[in-house]
């Protein structure tokens, strides 16, 4: 591929109109018709289309503008990467690291932490989503390191390596004008008591269904979560009880003004790193795996 051509069909795209990009580039609206003529013959494609007197980007087209951004995105970066290097500088560390939604906030600013605290100037770029979306960015090699509560499996075509960081029991927490209105001792109390709990999509979710039904509990399900945070917020209004991992219990209560109810050691959340890395290299996932063996969860 020419990238003279995939730089000019970027610049038209951006620019609205050759006529517009011409005046840019300072060549001729000729000139860049040719060159983005020669790109669509390369790829096969058609990527801008006739609407009046404009130019509109095709379904290929806004696949094709993705990706020449990613490309000249990453050309700038190479660009200021040299520059501090040649201003004698420390070059900055960049650390993309895909967060699994349904992972409790406080949990990941804690196993996050150890990579901002090297010697080394690092810039942490967080990227929150579902389990395969952020499977597919790793694979793409657009994220170092997706943090999850769940392992990379063969359902997955994906060439990456789990890192085991630990396990925490589960904590119930709720306020304490909701805990005033239950009745009896923990777990009893939960029978009957508005929940909230995990969607579908994490894998605390069929551990918490069989816990309950092992104790024979039947709470009241007011709602359901795939992001930690908005149960959490829900949490804090005594809107229900939910759990969270008692590692971070503590944080959580002080946080949100809640209290514990109890704990259970047979309900337990694991965490892992996924990395395209078998053999840790990257310092920063060195210092997480590190930490959350050491001080987290050890």
């Amino acid at each position: 591929m020419n990238f003279k051509h995939l730089y000019y069909f970027w610049v038209t795209a951006k620019a609205g109109g050759v006529v517009r990009a011409g005046e840019q580039l300072h060549t001729t609206p000729q000139t860049l018709s040719t060159q983005i003529k020669l790109l669509e013959d390369r790829l096969g494609r058609r990527l801008f289309r006739k609407r009046g007197r404009n130019l509109e980007l095709t379904d290929d087209g806004r696949v094709a503008l993705r990706y020449a951004d990613d490309i000249f995105a990453l050309g700038g970066e190479l660009e200021t990467a040299m520059r501090e290097r040649g201003n004698g500088s420390t070059a900055t560390l960049e650390f993309r690291v895909g967060i699994e939604d349904v992972l409790a906030k406080s949990v990941a600013y804690r196993l996050l932490a150890p990579a901002l605290d090297l010697p080394q100037q690092v810039r942490l770029v967080c990227v929150e989503g579902q389990f395969d979306t952020l499977m597919a960015q790793l694979a793409l090699h657009r994220l170092d390191l997706v943090l999850s509560d769940e392992p990379l499996t063969s359902r997955l075509s994906v060439k990456a390596f789990n890192h085991p960081l630990g396990s925490s029991p589960m904590s119930f927490l709720c306020t304490p004008a909701l805990r005033a209105q239950l009745k009896g001792e923990f777990p009893q109390c939960l029978n009957d008591a508005p929940m909230l709990v995990p969607g579908g999509s994490s894998s605390v979710r069929p551990l918490l269904d069989t816990w309950l039904a092992q104790h024979g509990l039947r709470p009241r399900i007011v709602a359901e979560f795939n992001d930690s945070a908005l149960m959490q917020a829900f949490g804090r209004e005594g809107r229900g009880v939910f759990i969270a991992p008692a590692v971070v219990e503590a944080e959580v209560c002080a946080q949100f003004g809640v209290e514990a109810l109890g704990r259970s050691s047979d309900l337990v959340e694991d965490f892992y790193a996924i990395s395209v890395e078998r053999r840790i290299r990257h310092p920063c996932v060195a210092a997480i795996t590190s930490a959350a063996r050491g001080k987290l969860f050890g």
